[in-house]
């Protein structure tokens, strides 16, 4: 096992600079992923820790060693690739095979660890067939079983269940979970699916833009995000946001006004540009003479089986709630429903960082 160290670690290429001073700390056995949207850097970061990337400036460890002009080889990791990467003129056991040839191991102990692999991700009936003649979650196994079988300290994925369809991810997403369990060995996993990353991770690291955004359990970027950006990305619906101004120690927006919370007195002044976070969970349907009550539009109503989706409309302000499903309502009625104070998060609209802290 082997932690990964990354001190101001920068990425360009020619003038563009597209990783930005990434600073992370990734223990032993720790299940860390990176997660953001197209483009933000997370793939080029574990390129950059895999060696298929140079460094630009900073400093990147293994295990202690510092690595930036460490060949792949010798970094003691190995890669799982989204598209495979498996040779199509081989069975998979030349596959797995091929990949502990650097390593120059007698025969028996190659076989050894080929059978031992196959074990653990049922591929052993499938050692003598080729890649062609496998389902895509069947593929996905053999590339992992190629990066098990050279015992690693590190494994690094590259969104390995993009090309599954949706059960098949779920099942795929369920191995690798019960594989790092029994392995315990230090892993970084790159994906844009929050569903991934929530389940997966022991540590999230959101990126945006080539930046860190906020590193955490999965528990702190759901519940306590530090940024609009984290707040919005993390959670599926996404979080409610209703720009506003602090008057006379309230929130107020066009047709919206509520009391300022409590806890958020003192990190706040009188005229302030904020935004006000509320998760659709926390909406709730009340009666109309209920305290914070405001009236809301109906537009329209997804049934998720013991949930429903409402999206409202309050005044110009356009909000999703989520509620029993039981609770729905046809489209163009009007209801009353109160935001969970105890749950809103408040932002500084400049910054878009949080103000909950």
């Amino acid at each position: 096992m082997s932690a990964i160290t990354l001190k101001n670690v920068i990425k360009k290429y020619g003038a563009v600079q597209v990783v930005h001073g990434v600073d992370l700390d990734i223990d032993e056995g720790e299940f860390v992923v990176l997660l953001g949207p197209s483009g933000c850097g997370k793939t080029t970061t574990l390129r950059m820790v895999a060696g298929l990337e140079d460094v630009s400036g900073g400093e990147l460890s293994i295990g202690g060693q510092v690595v930036n002009n460490v060949a792949p080889k010798d970094r003691g990791v190995a890669m799982v690739f989204q598209n495979y990467a498996l040779y199509p003129h081989m069975t998979v056991k030349k596959n797995m095979e091929f990949a502990l040839r650097p390593l120059k191991l007698d025969k028996a102990e190659v076989d050894k660890r080929i059978n031992d692999t196959a074990a653990i991700l049922g591929l052993g009936e499938l050692l003598e067939r080729r890649p062609v003649q496998l389902s895509g979650g069947q593929r996905q196994r053999v590339a992992m079983g190629r990066a098990m079988v050279r015992t690693p300290d590190v494994f690094l994925f590259d969104e390995p269940l993009s090309n599954l369809d949706a059960k098949l991810r779920t099942q795929v997403r369920w191995e690798i979970g019960k594989l790092h369990q029994r392995l315990g060995t230090t892993v970084l996993y790159v994906t844009h699916d929050q569903v991934e990353a929530m389940t997966l991770a022991d540590k999230v690291v959101i990126m945006r833009d080539g930046y860190v955004e906020q590193v955490g359990t999965p528990e702190e970027v759901y519940t306590a995000p530090q940024s609009t950006f984290v707040a919005t990305f993390i959670g599926s619906p996404s979080m409610n946001m209703i720009e506003a101004k602090v008057v006379a120690e309230r929130l107020e927006a066009n047709g919206f006004s509520m009391p300022l919370p409590d806890r958020f007195q003192g990190k706040v002044t009188e005229g302030q540009a904020v935004t006000i976070g509320v998760r659709p969970i926390e909406i709730k349907r009340v009666a109309a003479s209920s305290t914070g009550a405001m009236q809301a539009n109906v537009e329209v109503t997804e049934y998720l089986g013991n949930e429903a989706l409402l999206d409202l409309r309050v005044g110009p302000h356009e909000l999703v709630a989520e509620v029993p499903a039981d609770q729905r309502v046809e489209p163009g009625k009007v209801i009353h429903i109160a935001l969970n104070e105890g749950a809103i998060h408040l932002f500084d609209t400049v910054s878009g960082r949080t103000l909950s802290e």
